[in-house]
């Protein structure tokens, strides 16, 4: 049993999963792993043979995140949005471990028992550093990468993320829950709007009412600030690692041809940020949105679809001049054989 997790716990996920917030054609499965209790969402893809895809959310979030893009790509992928451990419908994992590491395992425990890969992998915020980590030790896993404000280590944070870094310090997230203990899920539903949102008026009735909704629910686990107090600590701690190690090292051995989205109004990631990503990842394409804030897939989710589907067809293409390359070079060869 984790450390984050009472007694008792495993049992109300079971009971609590087909609650959730799930916007019209998307079903919550459970997916159960040694030491992990998974959830994912899907939504039926348009026809039979599309490709996969999956969804990883940042930090607080959950696969609800993705309810937009995934309908956006409905016609283009098969895609289901991954509630990484202890977040979303997702127990805590068994271990305990909240590190980019630990949920990067937990992506390619869920993509080897699946048998789905390689997958078009999109990851938000702390689901970009997981991806990215993915990507980079599994690449036979990852086809294509999307990254919505990854949490890449920044030397100079913006001052308007320094509070939610401060959760990774011990203690702060328990004096965070005394002081806001009296706040409805409707304020704290505006709160995190207005921090990610880059115009939170963008919001329609429907998702903010979602949003409340999962605030009510998640808030009633016990273990919902342990979790988000672990895993702002793994970002932290991803942030100091150097050498092999570093999460810029690791996405300069990214091969998969990588889609980044950066949003001019992001108050978590530094919009500075995309220069140096666009240079780390080495296939890669920048799509940057003024307006946007830290979560563009749901602020702006049909630009998002269309720039991920032009990086599909650039993959395809790619792909297919090199078959085809290949076969002439293995029609040169065979006659050279035989002459």
């Amino acid at each position: 049993m984790s450390s984050t997790e009472l007694p008792g716990t495993r049992a109300p996920h079971a009971a609590i999963q087909q609650r959730g917030a799930r916007a019209a054609g998307e079903e919550l499965r459970p997916v159960v792993l040694p030491g992990l209790n998974l959830t994912v969402r899907t939504r039926p893809p348009a026809r039979e043979c599309l490709p996969p895809a999956l969804y990883v959310h940042g930090l607080g979030g959950s696969s609800l995140n993705w309810s937009a893009l995934m309908k956006s790509l409905e016609e283009t992928v098969d895609g289901e949005a991954l509630d990484l451990p202890g977040f979303g419908h997702s127990a805590p994992p068994d271990d305990g471990d909240y590190s980019i590491s630990g949920h990067a395992r937990a992506v390619i425990r869920h993509l080897d028992a699946a048998g789905r890969g390689p997958v078009h992998l999109f990851g938000n915020s702390l689901g970009g550093a997981v991806t990215t980590r993915v990507a980079a030790v599994r690449p036979d896993l990852v086809r294509t990468l999307t990254l919505v404000s990854p949490a890449l280590p920044e030397l100079r944070p913006q001052i308007s993320a320094l509070p939610t870094a401060l959760l990774a310090v011990p203690g702060v997230t328990n004096l965070f829950a005394r002081l806001t203990r009296e706040w409805t899920a409707e304020r704290r539903a505006l709160e995190v709007l207005a921090l990610c949102y880059g115009d939170p008026g963008r919001v329609d009735p429907d998702g903010f009412t979602a949003a409340v909704a999962e605030y009510e629910r998640r808030l009633a686990l016990p273990y919902f600030w342990d979790v988000i107090a672990r895993s702002s600590r793994g970002v932290v701690d991803a942030y100091t690692l150097g050498g092999q190690h570093s999460l810029w090292r690791q996405a300069e051995r990214v091969l998969a041809p990588t889609l980044l989205v950066y949003g001019g109004r992001d108050k978590l990631v530094s919009f500075r940020m995309a220069a140096r990503a666009s240079r780390a990842f080495r296939d890669s394409r920048l799509l940057t949105l003024p307006e946007a804030g830290h979560v563009s897939m749901m602020e702006y989710p049909d630009v998002v679809a269309r720039a991920f589907r032009e990086l599909m067809d650039d993959e395809k293409a790619a792909g297919t001049t090199t078959a085809a390359t290949a076969a002439k070079r293995a029609g040169a060869e065979s006659t050279r054989g035989t002459s």
